[in-house]
Parts: structure tokens; sequence; C-alpha cells
């Protein structure tokens, strides 16, 4: 009797385990997105996404992901639910996912349009500047209870742009052609967050001021705008191409500032592309190659 008492006792004096608040964010679109509970069950539809999920703290929430969501390492070990063309709706509605979070742009607009009738939340990812990612990071870390984790990466994030931005403010500025594609010939304004990069290390878009985000241009355009050096995203393991195979044309015009000086690059496109954290060591290498074309003047 007195072992029961006790117990009584003991159990009215604890407290009630906490009930789960709502949360809420506003998306990388302006969609107010608002869950129940934090979220547990997470379905990734771009490779970009399940790199922030990861780097916000909430990797192991992840039960589904696209194909080439492969960092970090444990990535590769996620379900696969399709790619960015083709999602396979019923993997993901069996997965009883609590948030989808999709990249409007990499996504086709009918998959999405489906994916939205399972009725499942669905947050938006599309970072479109550097300083999104900070933001994007915290928001992500809001939908999944760990603010303490997306707020840390956050803040390392901007502590490494702002030491980049220190150290290259005052270098003397280098013209530079991005190429998208070779065939046919597409480069970025100044809109794109690769840009940002390139000025972010004393660079200067030869045709940033084009209207369109990926504007298709003919060869005559690149040797009038005459660039110190020619850039390129690397395939990466996907392709069977050499880093450089795509730039190996612009050989045959030896009058090209680039061409002369040596000044064709391939960086990591998954370094460049994604707009997640590891966007820092790709800045660091296109900045590395602005020092390299300075030093060849």
């Amino acid at each position: 009797m007195k072992w029961a008492v006790m117990g009584f006792v003991m159990a009215v004096a604890l407290p009630a385990p906490a009930r789960a608040e709502p949360v809420s964010v506003v998306d990388d679109h302006g969609h107010l997105v608002t869950l129940p509970a934090p979220a547990r069950r997470i379905v990734s539809v771009a490779p970009h996404v399940t790199e922030l999920l990861f780097a916000a703290g909430g990797g192991e929430r992840i039960v589904g992901a696209v194909e080439f969501s492969d960092y970090p390492a444990q990535a590769r070990a996620i379900r696969r639910v399709g790619d960015n063309k083709a999602l396979d709706l019923e993997a993901v509605a069996a997965l009883k996912p609590d948030l989808v979070v999709v990249w409007r742009h990499g996504n086709a607009q009918r998959q999405l349009d489906k994916l939205r009738g399972l009725g499942i939340p669905m947050y938006q990812s599309e970072p479109k500047r550097l300083g999104d990612i900070g933001p994007a990071l915290e928001r992500l870390g809001r939908l999944m209870g760990t603010e303490a984790v997306a707020r840390r990466e956050a803040r390392a994030f901007a502590a490494g742009l702002a030491g980049l931005r220190t150290q290259y403010a005052q270098r003397s500025p280098v013209r530079v052609f991005y190429q998208v594609w070779r065939s046919p010939l597409m480069t970025l304004n100044d809109t794109h967050m690769v840009s940002d990069v390139i000025r972010l290390c004393g660079g200067v878009n030869v045709f940033g001021d084009l209207q369109a985000l990926v504007p298709t241009l003919n060869e005559e355009a690149v040797l009038q705008a005459d660039p110190e050096v020619i850039l390129t995203a690397a395939m990466g393991a996907t392709s069977s191409k050499r880093p450089l195979d795509d730039l190996e044309g612009w050989k045959r015009f030896g009058g090209l500032q680039a061409v002369a000086r040596g000044n064709l690059y391939a960086i990591d496109g998954d370094l460049l592309n994604r707009p997640t954290p590891r966007l820092l060591q790709g800045a660091q290498r296109v900045c590395e190659v602005m020092d390299e074309a300075r030093r060849k003047r």
C-alpha cells in the first residue's frame, strides 16, 4: 500500500510529456508551410535538398530521395524515389512522409502537381543567391526541430563567405566567360548564383548583363568579348568525359586571351551548381583560378 501511494504521488508530481507544437516557415517561393509537429519522415526531391537537409541536422529523417543524392556518403543508402524527370509517386506515398521538399525548377511541374495531389505538406527549395543558403538551412532546421544545428551551419557558411569577400575585395577584376553547355553554346547572366561566386572572387561575368538567366550564344559573341578566363563545370562521376573536354574546341582560337594564357578551367559541378554549404569549396577554387589568371598577365 505504501509503495502504491508513493507511485501515485510521483506520477502526479512528474510533468506531462511535452506536446509537439506546430511549426511554420515560408518557403523559397513565398508559400507558408505549416506542420503539426517537426517533420520526422522526409522525402527529398532534389540532390541539393538532400545536402541541405543533412547540413541542417536532419539527415536521419530522410526516408526517400531522388537519384544523384550522393552527398554526404550516407545519402547514397537512402531509398530512391525516381529522379527529377520521373518521380515514383507510389513509392513516395508508401513511405508515408510528413514533408516533401522539392525544387520547382528542377522537377517537372506536372510531377509536382501530382505530388501535391497526395496531400503531403510540400516545401519548395530554390536558393538563388549566395546569401540565400544560410536562411534556407535555418528554415529547414525549423521544420525539423533541429534549429541549433542549422543555425550553427548557417553561421559557419556566412563566416566563410565573409572571409573570401574580405580576401578578394581589392583584387583586380578578371573577365570571365562561364560556359554552361557547348552545343548549343550557353552561359549564365548576373542573376545566377554562379555569377555571385565570380563576383565574390573579383571576377566579372562578360555576359552578365544579358536578360535571360541562361542565354544562348554563338562563338562570335565570345570572340568579341575576349574573356581572360573560360570556366565550366566538370560533370563529375556521372560522365565519362575528361574535365576539360567541353573547352577543347576553344583552343583553335589562339587569339582569345583565355586560350593564349592557358586560362581554360573546369571545376567540380557539384561544388558550383548545388546551392549548399559546399559552395564555399567551389568558391574557393574559383578564387584560386582568378588568382592564377592574374599571375599570368
